[in-house]
């Protein structure tokens, strides 16, 4: 059974590098734009896709890779929203073999990738696509929700000694605990949880994004989500909610025929979403409590002073009457009105004027807040 250590529970993290990314807390939200069997069996769509994955800013493209033959029987069903997208009769394996890229392919589509600056990943599903994958040099593995109970695959995954980020789709915490506990015990402590809801597309009502804190808590991983909601809400809530990965499936086109493409953005969605997400990041900031440099000079002008209502001669005590709080905040604070009261004017103070600290006698204060300082008395 899997034990999480006590320094896990405070959320001591390790940080998991992935290719020249460094993915985990304070890190900018690893960003996974998933192709995935979006390029429909054509390897120039697949590049397509990456040019838009480039163009929206994301920090990884990511596809999959299969052999039919070795994932599914020739008689399987397909799911009911491949039905649905896709309609006709054909069977799972049909559909599959159709959408499958040779070694070759996903060659060419590595090299293209990273001549536009971009990484390039992939989810296998058999032992032979981990090895596909490993031999053209990906930086890391990504495992499907479908996968998290199959340890062969995991542990024979884990040990090429490459990162795995994988999601948890359907899965109890059990299912968790053990997936986790193969591929440890495989020698690979690299691992990021993703938090997902397997279904395509997912009601909103069904993504629980407090889940993430959970897991993140619970199992002491770099803990991402990986959306597939229609929208962009739930990807850009969950980076405010503490996920340090999003992955989402995107096209170049809703419409083309395909399983995966109405449950997946458009070129301007993905764009949209990951300039929200940078947005969330920016506006997420420091938990220091404390007065931005912009916020400083905002001080002086909304806030207020102690102002003279009318003119006050030297001599005369300050009464509650003389005294009125006004812009700008340049002067003594508000705060100091009672401490004024009482004092005597030690020169003649003019008619709506800020009160001069020099103009009155000694305050009983240890420090008296003129404008943004505090002055030692």
């Amino acid at each position: 059974m899997l034990k999480v250590t006590r320094s896990v529970l405070k959320n001591n993290i390790k940080l998991i590098k992935v290719g020249n990314k460094k993915v985990g807390p304070n890190q900018p939200c690893f960003v996974i734009a998933e192709a995935g069997v979006n390029h429909n069996g054509n390897v120039d769509q697949a590049k397509q896709l990456i040019d838009v994955a480039v163009e929206a800013g994301a920090d990884v493209v990511k596809f999959q890779t299969f052999f039919a033959d070795k994932i599914v029987t020739k008689a399987a069903d397909r799911a009911k929203y491949q039905k649905k997208n896709i309609g006709g009769q054909e069977t799972q394996w049909q559909m599959l073999k159709k959408l499958e890229l040779d070694k070759k392919a996903f060659s060419s589509l590595k090299k293209y990738a990273e001549s536009k600056g971009i990484m390039f990943l992939s989810t296998p599903y058999d032992k032979d696509s981990v090895d596909l994958l490993k031999d053209i040099g990906v930086a890391a593995f990504k495992v499907s929700s479908a996968d998290i109970t199959n340890h062969p695959l995991l542990e024979y995954m884990a040990k090429k000694g490459l990162p795995i980020i994988f999601s948890r789709g359907m899965s109890y915490k059990e299912e968790i605990k053990e997936a986790i506990e193969v591929m440890k015990s495989s020698g690979n402590q690299d691992l990021i949880l993703l938090h997902c809801h397997f279904n395509y597309p997912t009601d909103i009502a069904d993504t629980n994004l407090r889940m993430i804190a959970t897991l993140k808590k619970e199992f002491g991983l770099v803990t991402g989500y990986s959306d597939h909601t229609p929208g962009i809400e739930a990807a850009m809530a969950a980076v405010a909610l503490g996920a340090e990965v999003i992955e989402k499936h995107f096209t170049l086109d809703k419409n083309l025929a395909g399983p995966d493409h109405k449950a997946s953005l458009e070129p301007d969605e993905l764009k949209i979403m990951i300039k929200g997400i940078r947005d969330i990041e920016r506006a997420l900031g420091s938990r220091r409590i404390t007065v931005t440099k912009n916020e400083a000079p905002m001080r002086e002008v909304s806030r207020k002073s102690l102002v003279s209502v009318r003119k006050i001669k030297k001599g005369v005590k300050i009464t509650p009457v003389m005294v009125a709080v006004k812009r700008p905040g340049t002067g003594i604070g508000p705060k100091h009105f009672k401490d004024l009261i009482g004092k005597t004017a030690r020169k003649e103070i003019p008619a709506d004027t800020i009160i001069d600290p020099d103009a009155i006698s000694r305050l009983d204060v240890k420090s008296l807040t003129i404008g943004n300082k505090a002055k030692k008395l």
